[in-house]
């Protein structure tokens, strides 16, 4: 939320060799309201909606032979977590009927990603959400600064770490209080991740935050090695509520084609050139273009 011109901001003083590389922030290019308008923020109730759906199904884990996908197996980003759905399900699940059936593991005695009913209580509880993860050892927690004390009675801001974090940063010192605290980040331990790779962990909580918080009307994504610095409500008021939007992206860096980035992905190791290959093929299949731009923006 931060562009390079003008001075940073004054830390405040429990934020103190915890800002990294945010100390070299500057001037806020978001038009926030002011501290006493923040402070009387009241949540949108969202509008009535009469959506044609009246009943949700959850598929099984097991693999489907339609589509030929026993090529998409062969690697792990199919497993019961994810389910294996066929692209003939795919092009089904985009259609609105009264009976839809989707993939979602957290319907799946197998599916992985396990937290305890504690923490599923404290999720369902939720109506505005800041959230962060860090599996497998991740980065330290930067406690969010900025917020009003409305905002802190009205959001939750949830970790979601593995049981090698949790050792982790036991071993630096940092503990979880008896409120399942550290700070005001309310930590959720998960069991059982479904993925080998902690990338694909990590996109569980950020991609589908509205499987794990089902009542939540908001939320807000921060990546592990930052720290968010500005009141959540007041965000989502001037990046949703004053252009009445849904969601809120930033732009990217770098590139404005998927196939672009497909060979990026490729060229970094993060995936392999066959998995890759199998994406940008159903995004040509999808009609997609080479330069892609929302709004002008990348």
């Amino acid at each position: 939320f931060y562009s390079s011109t003008s001075s940073p901001p004054p830390p405040s003083p429990q934020a103190s060799g915890n800002l990294s590389h945010a100390d070299r922030v500057r001037k806020s290019c978001l038009k926030m309201l002011d501290t006493e308008m923040l402070q009387n923020l009241e949540l949108r109730e969202p509008p009535e909606q009469n959506l044609p759906v009246k009943k949700v199904v959850y598929r099984s884990s097991l693999p489907h032979l339609e589509d030929n996908i026993s090529s998409h197996m062969t690697n792990s980003r199919f497993n019961s977590f994810t389910g294996y759905q066929s692209l003939t399900e795919r092009e089904e699940s985009f259609k609105l009927k009264e009976t839809t059936a989707v993939h979602c593991g957290f319907y799946s005695e197998n599916g992985g990603f396990r937290v305890s009913d504690v923490d599923k209580d404290y999720m369902r509880s939720c109506r505005v959400v800041v959230a962060t993860c860090a599996f497998g050892g991740g980065d330290d927690l930067h406690q969010p600064i900025g917020m009003t004390e409305v905002s802190v009675k009205k959001v939750c801001y949830v970790a979601f770490w593995d049981e090698v974090t949790l050792s982790a940063q036991h071993e630096e010192g940092k503990k979880i209080g008896e409120d399942l605290r550290i700070g005001l980040w309310r930590i959720i331990l998960v069991r059982d991740l479904p993925f080998t790779d902690q990338r694909l962990n990590g996109k569980i909580p950020k991609l589908i935050s509205h499987r794990l918080f089902p009542m939540a009307r908001y939320s807000i994504w921060v990546d592990s090695k930052s720290q968010f610095r500005r009141d959540p409500l007041g965000v989502i008021e001037a990046l949703l509520w004053r252009s009445n939007s849904s969601l809120a992206l930033s732009e990217h860096g770098a590139r404005s084609s998927l196939y672009d980035e497909g060979n990026a992905i490729v060229k970094k190791h993060k995936a392999t050139p066959e998995e890759v290959k199998i994406q940008l093929d159903q995004y040509r299949q999808d009609g997609i273009p080479d330069d892609k731009r929302f709004n002008g923006k990348k």
